[in-house]
């Protein structure tokens, strides 16, 4: 087996430690990964207070569709907001995945969160997912007034196959012309079906969601043919990323994602965009997640949130003409 970068010491242990690490991933064991998933109480995501919580059935391309609306209770204004696509590798997971940080970041940069509970593969493969997410989208910039967000500030994110969703529908967006995106905060994103990079051979059978779990749910959400895999698919497969909102993409340095990520970074910067890009050091995917409460992971959170205070304030700077 090739070499691996090592895992933070932090990650190590909980790699070594914790019994529901998810290496590798069958077809047949797909089923019994939901039925261990556990939804956070809304208390984990409301406690501070100052976040009030609500629950939309919009019209989604395939019948209803649930978005969960976080929202800053002292509000005085149109607030800036997060459309959130959970993780899961496109076949498990639900809108409350991930939100108590999210919820944090939220919480401390005055923002809104919409998050999306799109629809699960096999059961619907593509376009089933990217385009509840493009709904949703559609949703909150029709709808911003009654919400109380900003339609001009609208952030898409996600995390892991949540982040390839929110940079495909960035790309539906722009091919679509709109509705606008204002920035993109792309966590470890699950983004080239290919499953070909080094990073991937180097972590199979290691750490956090391996190349045959990733195999597993490409095969869920593409099905068996794969011959023409459009870009909204598998954004890594877009040649041009031009024309795209300012993106903030982060993974660690040892899992599968890490090589697809830093060339879906490299290509936005020869497409003449911006990108940020930050690698974690010994990070696994999911790594902050995995332990919350590591250096690792508390620089991460930092890192995302001074990129979006950075760039809501740059936008600030530009309407004033600064």
């Amino acid at each position: 087996m090739p070499p691996i970068p090592p895992f933070d010491p932090d990650v190590a242990h909980a790699l070594a430690t914790n019994p529901d690490i998810v290496t590798t991933l069958r077809p047949d064991e797909i089923e019994a990964l939901r039925a261990r998933g556990i939804v956070p109480p809304r208390e984990e995501i409301t406690r501070s207070g100052r976040l009030a919580h609500s629950e939309h059935v919009i019209e989604g391309p395939g019948g209803d569709l649930r978005v969960i609306l976080l929202l800053p209770a002292a509000r005085t204004g149109p607030v800036p907001v997060l459309l959130f696509a959970h993780g899961g590798g496109l076949v498990v997971g639900g809108p409350y995945d991930g939100l108590a940080p999210l919820a944090a970041l939220a919480d401390e940069a005055g923002l809104a969160i919409a998050s999306v509970d799109y629809r699960l593969a096999p059961e619907h493969r593509y376009p089933a997912a990217v385009e509840d997410v493009y709904a949703a989208l559609a949703w909150v910039a029709g709808q911003a007034s009654m919400l109380g967000v900003d339609p001009d500030r609208v952030i898409l994110s996600g995390i892991s196959a949540g982040g390839g969703l929110a940079a495909a529908t960035a790309l539906l967006a722009r091919d679509r012309g709109g509705p606008g995106v204002f920035a993109q905060l792309l966590i470890c994103p699950m983004l080239d079906d290919r499953n070909q990079t080094a990073s991937g051979a180097q972590m199979a059978g290691r750490g956090a969601w391996d190349r045959d779990a990733n195999e597993t749910a490409w095969s869920a959400y593409l099905g068996p043919d794969r011959t023409e895999v459009p870009i909204y698919a598998a954004p890594a497969r877009a040649e041009d990323l031009s024309g795209l909102p300012p993106a903030f993409i982060d993974v660690g340095s040892a899992e599968t994602f890490r090589d697809e990520c830093v060339a879906y970074a490299d290509r936005i910067w020869q497409s003449g965009g911006d990108a940020e890009l930050h690698v974690w050091p010994g990070g696994a995917h999911g790594f902050d997640a995995l332990v919350p409460e590591a250096l690792l992971s508390r620089d991460a959170a930092r890192a995302r949130a001074h990129w979006l205070a950075r760039v809501l304030a740059n936008a600030r700077r530009t309407l004033a003409g600064i």
